[in-house]
């Protein structure tokens, strides 16, 4: 049985579905063949539950690409605010498959390296090589790793509807062309607009979804937070864009920067299908960024609980902020230009301007 949660997610596809169904059937009276409506019969697969469990006991379980965050076949979404370090670590998870090499407590359950696809929308290739080079001696990353820098310039090919159509055939060519088995796409935001669109988000994971079966990959997508409270643990909610993109991922986790320890990081679970929830609030993995030579990466110090790292507002800083508010509100700045300035979530710059309207 399906979560609440997840029933809008398929009556939303079965609602596009017919309209795609409408949209071709009223092109096709315009003197085409209006298309046949029982192919429907290929939908779903039917069995009795004895015939699953009998089928799928030969079926070997899913293997760890991340210890228990992420399994082979999954739809994976990591996210964080911006400059918490999201592309560090996607580098180093999928130089850690390619190399089968475990990643601090995380193992990596595969029979061999994988070849591992990284799709880098964020940095240019010179961003890159500086990243990982130290001294002039730059890091020797596997053969099995590939990374498919962004190219601004490229002009869309006449034949293709749209550019997401033209997107979606760029992503397929390239893995291809590598054979990966793992795609790694940093970010969600650069493959299709307006996300926070239940339309478009819903047909952006169908995309991927589709991709995902059709090559047998496992996806890695990374995604931000929006302005956040620093003082609340982070959720599913706080992945940017619609309800959609973290209904229809297998599993989630996101990163955290500590605010009471200076540098540290955690990582916690908000999603999981293939195993049981391990990293918590009450069981967060602690990481400090580190780069000892040409390799940046994320160095595990331990575990802890996530309220030990959420910021705490004492009397003091409270009307210290309140202070600033105030001042920034009578420079007639508007509650959103408060609320970008002082890193601050709108809806406590909201309070503390209705108190003073109120006043």
């Amino acid at each position: 049985m399906y979560h609440t949660a997840e029933r809008p997610l398929f009556i939303e596809m079965i609602r596009n579905n017919q309209q795609e169904y409408n949209r071709r059937a009223e092109k096709a009276g315009k003197g085409g063949q209006v298309p046949e409506r029982d192919p429907a019969k290929n939908l779903f697969e039917i069995h009795t539950g004895k015939q699953w469990l009998q089928q799928e006991k030969i079926t070997p379980p899913a293997g760890q690409l991340c210890g228990e965050l992420w399994y082979q076949g999954e739809l994976c979404i990591m996210f964080a605010d911006t400059n918490v370090g999201k592309s560090i670590f996607a580098v180093q998870i999928g130089n850690a498959l390619a190399r089968r090499e475990p990643i601090g407590p995380f193992g990596v359950e595969t029979d061999a390296p994988l070849k591992v696809l990284y799709l880098d929308f964020e940095m240019s290739g010179k961003q890159f090589q500086s990243r990982y080079t130290y001294q002039d001696v730059v890091f020797d990353f596997s053969d099995q790793f590939f990374r498919a820098g962004f190219n601004p310039n490229a002009e869309m090919h006449f034949s293709f509807d749209s550019y997401d159509d033209y997107m979606s055939a760029a992503i397929e060519y390239a893995i291809e062309r590598t054979k990966a088995t793992v795609v790694i796409i940093d970010n969600i935001t650069c493959l299709r607009e307006g996300t926070e669109h239940t339309s478009q988000a819903l047909a952006l994971m169908k995309n991927l979804k589709a991709l995902k079966a059709k090559h047998n990959l496992s996806v890695l997508v990374l995604a931000h937070t929006p302005k956040r409270n620093p003082s609340k643990p982070i959720t599913r909610d706080d992945l940017q864009g619609s309800k959609m993109l973290i209904n229809f991922a297998d599993s989630a986790f996101a990163i955290g920067e500590s605010h009471t320890q200076k540098g540290i990081r955690y990582l916690k679970q908000v999603k999981q299908r293939n195993t049981r929830e391990i990293y918590g609030a009450d069981n967060v993995i602690l990481w400090r960024i580190t780069r000892p030579a040409n390799f940046i990466s994320y160095e595990f110090i331990g575990y802890g609980l996530e309220p030990d790292h959420l910021r705490t507002y004492n009397h003091q800083q409270r009307q210290l902020m309140i202070d600033q508010i105030t001042r920034l509100h009578a420079q007639g700045l508007s509650q959103r230009q408060i609320s970008r300035k002082l890193s601050m979530s709108l809806t406590a710059v909201n309070r503390v301007v209705v108190q003073l309207v109120g006043e």
